[in-house]
């Protein structure tokens, strides 16, 4: 499991010339035919790679995890970034580099390990320390790889 990284205190707006904004987004990715290929370990992997992307587009990935068959993401996007987009990119981009470094995942969705839908839901109406404890009791039980 990893740590919550919920701040102690209220998130600060993302402030431009013109706005100010804080957006949450609480977004679910699942793997093509719900195949459970997620260990801890993968999970990880996916953690850091997300984070990284997330700085790249201007995003931030407040907490990730999940299920061997889905995952979890607690995402803070600006007003700029439109959400397929950023759902796009994370999906791709993990899809590539997961793919390139465990080949055996090539096998998993005859040659694409997402979905191609996905669940998003803003989460303005409950307190982001909630969507982050349900993401982070996400992962209790255990995957079917080879890892």
């Amino acid at each position: 499991m990893y740590a919550l990284s919920v701040p102690t205190t209220t998130p600060r707006c993302l402030r431009s010339r013109h706005s100010g904004s804080l957006l949450f987004a609480h977004l679910v990715v699942v793997v093509k035919y719900r195949r459970r290929v997620f260990s801890p370990a993968l999970r990880g992997q996916l953690r850091a790679l997300w984070t990284e992307q997330c700085e790249q587009l201007g995003a931030i990935l407040v907490e990730c995890n999940g299920e061997p068959d889905h995952v979890h993401l607690l995402l803070r996007h600006p007003p700029s970034l439109p959400l397929w987009r950023l759902v796009q990119q994370l999906k791709g981009v993990a899809s590539r580099t997961l793919r390139q470094r465990h080949p055996w995942l090539r096998r998993v969705g005859r040659g694409h390990l997402w979905s191609p839908s996905y669940f998003v839901v803003s989460t303005g109406g409950a307190p982001i320390a909630v969507g982050c404890r349900h993401i982070d009791q996400q992962g209790a039980t255990t995957a079917l790889c080879p890892d």
